[in-house]
């Protein structure tokens, strides 16, 4: 089976914790533990998200003025590397001998998207509601609450295509186990004459593995996350979790924007896109999720209805 996995941002750097090397490289050894045993029985394409990350890294960046700031693409560009490194490195150390590869991946997006007009997508650390108010009017950023918190968000226009999704083919058909489209790739426009050019914006991972799912012709996708299953009256007392729906069902759902609400999406283009069916759950379940123990089941057909 053909399964591809979209670790979350989250899923690797949880809320409220350090932004450092030690605890991102602690959740990444536990995020390849969790894969390896999903790589060992079936052909595994790995994505991951970068909210956390990128916005660390534009953190740093404006921190050094010299030669301007760095723009988003190309800190997308530094984020891929970064935690591609650390996922190679880690599903290295559990599946001795295995060929693991990543590769940095561009992802063409619409210059006319409605997105560049309207920032949704949550990245970098979280802050109390008066000082992410202070940093948007100090540093010019659009911020909006996330959870308990608030965040800066950004530009995230919808994946068009994927620049090296031949590349990516090639390395899959010789079983190799690849990393790709980290934080959902790094967005750029292209030219008529096929020039590319880096975009501000930071492209939905969870969107761009749903685009990568079906173009690779997966059975699966897991849309991995740090909540166990899609819920139901979401943030209200008469919450339940889902264990299949379709996605006309989950669409129906109010979700938040910033996160469960493009898992949704994802989800949902991939079932009406394919025979395979997606999954949403928690990183530390994976390989419950894809034996259908656990987590919420999208598929083209099916009944909502409550865990029995």
């Amino acid at each position: 089976m053909r399964v591809v996995a979209a670790l979350g941002g989250n899923a690797l750097l949880r809320r409220e914790e350090p932004l450092d090397a030690a605890t991102q490289r602690r959740n990444v050894s536990g995020a390849a533990q969790a894969l390896a045993e999903i790589a060992g029985e079936h052909e595994l394409i790995v994505t991951h998200g970068n909210g956390p990350q990128v916005g660390l890294l534009a953190l740093q960046a404006e921190a050094f003025q010299e030669g301007g700031v760095y723009p988003l693409d190309v800190l997308g560009a530094e984020s891929e590397g970064m935690i591609g490194y650390l996922l190679q490195q880690g599903l290295r150390n559990a599946l001795p001998g295995r060929a693991v590869a990543t590769v940095l991946t561009q992802v063409v997006v619409d210059p006319r998207d409605p997105a560049f007009g309207s920032p949704s997508k949550p990245i970098g650390p979280v802050y109390e509601p008066a000082e992410a108010v202070g940093l948007a009017a100090a540093r010019g950023w659009a911020v909006r609450p996330d959870g308990r918190h608030w965040r800066r968000v950004v530009a995230s226009p919808e994946p068009v295509a994927i620049v090296e999704l031949g590349t990516i083919r090639l390395l899959v058909d010789a079983d190799v186990l690849v990393i790709c489209a980290g934080g959902g790739g790094v967005p750029v426009v292209a030219a008529p004459d096929g020039t590319l050019t880096g975009v501000e914006a930071v492209v939905d991972k969870d969107l761009a593995a749903a685009l990568l799912a079906i173009e690779l012709e997966a059975d699966a996708l897991l849309l991995l996350t740090d909540v166990p299953a899609v819920q139901a009256g979401w943030g209200t007392p008469e919450a339940r979790d889902l264990r299949e729906a379709t996605p006309a069902e989950l669409r129906r759902l109010e979700l938040a924007a910033g996160s469960m609400g493009p898992k949704v999406e994802a989800a949902g283009r991939f079932a009406e896109g394919t025979r395979g069916s997606a999954v949403i759950g928690a990183l530390d379940d994976a390989a419950a999720l894809l034996r259908g123990e656990a987590g919420t089941r999208v598929c083209a057909r099916s009944v909502m209805r409550q865990p029995s």
